[in-house]
C-alpha cells in the first residue's frame, strides 16, 4: 500500500518557514561581532560554512535520491538543533573557545543546509499528482514563497526587538528587565526551538516510493557523475546556474552583513527587525510578479532582468545613505526573490524525478561555493583596506564589488544569449 503523500505539501511549507525565517537573521552579523569577533573574522567563518556546503551538497542529495529525501530532512533538522546549541553555548565563552564553538557552529550550519537542500523540494515536487504537476508545483512555490515572506515578517521583528535590550526592557515591566547578555541570547533560543518543530514535521514526512524505486547506495557516486555532467550540458540549466550563482552570492554576501551596514547607515538596532520584516513582505509579493514576469518572457529576458536590477541596487549601496540607504538594500533583497522562482523553475521543469534532489544539490554546491568564494574575497578586502575604521573598509568593499559583478555578468550573459538561441530557433521552427 503507498504511502499518503497528500499532508507533504503542507509539510514542505511548515519546515521550509522554521528552517529558513530564523529569528537571529536581523542581528546575525552583530551577534557575532557582539560575542566578540570581528567583522573580517565573520566573514571568514561563513566561507568555511559555504566550503562545509561545498564538501557535502552534491552527496547528501545523491543520498537523497538514494535512501531517501525523508531521512535526509531529519538529518538537516537535527543538525540545525546542535548548531544552535553550539551558539548558545559560545555566548557564555570568549577566547579561542568562542571562535572554536562558532567555527563548529558554522560546519553543522553548513551540513544542514547541505542536507536540506534539494531534499525538500525534491519530496514535495514528486509528491504531487503527476498530471499538471509543473502547474501544481509553480503554485505551490509561489505559495511557500508567501508563508516563507510571513514567517520572516515575524521572526525578524522578534528577533530585532529582544536583542535590544533597551526595547525589551521597555515591553517589558520593571521588574522583569534583562540584562544585554540576556538578551543577546533571545534570538538563538527562538531558532533552538524552531529547530525542535523542524525536527518534528520532517518526522512525520513521508517518502514517495517511486522517488527511490531502482536507486542504490552503492550507486551513489556514478549518480552524481552523471548529473553533473547532465546539468553542465544541458543549456537551459548551466545558463540559469552560472548566472544565478554570481547574483547570488553578491546578494547573499550583503544580505549576511546587512546588520554592519545599517550601522554605517545610522540605523537603531531596534529597527533591524521591522526591516527584516519588510524584506519578508517583499517576499510575500515579488513571487507572484516573478511568475507572470516567467510566463510572459523567455529565459534570458528573466536573467537579463535580474542583472540589471541587481547592479543598479548595488550601484545605490555605495553612497550609503544615513537612513535612506534601506532603500536601496531592500531592493536588492528583492532580486534573491526573483532569482530563486526562475532557478527552481527551470530547474524543476528540466529535471527527472530520478535525479531531481541530486540536481538541485549540484545547484547548491555551486551557488555555495561561489558564495564562499566571494565571502572570502570580501573579507580579505575587509582586512586588507589600510588603516580603515571598520565602518570605511566597508564602504570601500561596497565599492569593490560593483565593477567586478558588472564585468562578469556582462560576460556571462552574453555567453548565454549565443547558449540559448539554438533553443530559442529550434522552438520557432516547431512553432
Amino acid at each position: 500500500m503507498s504511502a499518503d503523500l497528500s499532508g507533504n505539501a503542507n509539510r514542505f511549507i511548515l519546515f521550509s518557514v522554521f528552517f529558513t525565517a530564523r529569528a537571529y537573521y536581523p542581528v546575525l552579523a552583530i551577534l557575532f561581532i557582539d560575542l566578540g569577533l570581528t567583522l573580517d573574522q565573520f566573514v571568514m567563518l561563513n566561507f568555511i560554512w559555504a566550503i562545509t556546503i561545498f564538501l557535502f551538497e552534491v552527496p547528501s542529495g545523491a543520498l537523497a535520491d538514494t535512501i531517501g529525501r525523508r531521512r535526509l530532512l531529519i538529518a538537516a533538522s537535527a543538525l540545525m538543533l546542535v548548531e544552535m546549541l553550539c551558539l548558545l553555548l559560545a555566548s557564555w565563552t570568549s577566547g579561542a573557545t568562542l571562535l572554536a564553538l562558532c567555527v563548529m557552529n558554522r560546519i553543522c550550519s553548513g551540513l544542514s543546509e547541505a542536507c536540506a537542500s534539494g531534499a525538500d523540494e525534491a519530496l514535495a515536487y514528486d509528491s504531487l499528482p503527476e498530471q499538471n504537476r509543473a502547474r501544481a508545483w509553480d503554485q505551490l512555490l509561489a505559495k511557500v514563497m508567501r508563508w516563507r515572506s510571513v514567517g520572516f515578517v515575524v521572526a525578524m521583528i522578534m528577533g530585532g526587538l529582544v536583542y535590544d535590550p533597551v526595547t525589551l526592557g521597555w515591553l517589558l515591566p520593571q521588574a522583569s528587565a534583562v540584562s544585554a547578555e540576556v538578551a543577546h541570547r533571545i534570538p538563538v533560543v527562538l531558532v533552538l526551538i524552531q529547530a525542535v518543530i523542524c525536527l518534528c514535521v520532517t518526522w512525520r514526512m513521508r517518502e514517495p516510493a517511486h522517488a527511490i524505486a531502482g536507486a542504490k547506495l552503492e550507486n551513489t557516486f556514478g549518480h552524481i557523475v552523471s548529473t553533473a555532467r547532465w546539468v553542465l550540458t544541458t543549456p537551459k540549466t548551466l545558463v540559469v546556474i552560472l548566472i544565478g550563482v554570481v547574483v547570488d552570492s553578491i546578494v547573499r554576501n550583503f544580505a549576511t552583513i546587512n546588520s554592519s551596514y545599517y550601522r554605517l547607515i545610522e540605523l537603531p538596532e531596534w529597527t533591524y527587525g521591522f526591516l527584516g520584516a519588510l524584506f519578508g513582505v517583499m517576499g510575500f509579493i515579488v513571487p507572484g510578479i516573478a511568475k507572470r514576469l516567467n510566463e510572459r518572457w523567455s529565459l534570458f529576458g528573466n536573467l537579463v532582468f535580474i542583472v540589471v536590477a541587481t547592479f543598479i541596487g548595488l550601484l545605490m549601496l555605495i553612497p550609503a545613505w544615513p537612513v535612506y540607504g534601506v532603500i536601496p538594500a531592500i531592493f536588492v533583497f528583492s532580486m534573491m526573490f526573483f532569482l530563486g522562482f526562475t532557478v527552481s523553475r527551470v530547474l524543476h521543469d528540466e529535471a527527472e524525478s530520478s535525479r531531481r534532489a541530486t540536481v538541485l544539490s549540484v545547484k547548491g554546491l555551486i551557488f555555495n561555493l561561489g558564495y564562499g568564494l566571494f565571502s572570502l574575497a570580501f573579507s580579505v578586502v575587509l582586512a586588507t583596506l589600510p588603516d580603515s575604521p571598520e565602518a570605511n573598509a566597508l564602504r570601500g568593499a561596497l565599492l569593490w564589488q560593483v565593477p567586478l559583478f558588472a564585468l562578469i555578468s556582462l560576460l556571462l550573459l552574453l555567453w548565454a544569449k549565443f547558449k540559448l538561441k539554438p533553443i530559442i530557433v529550434n522552438k520557432s521552427t516547431a512553432g
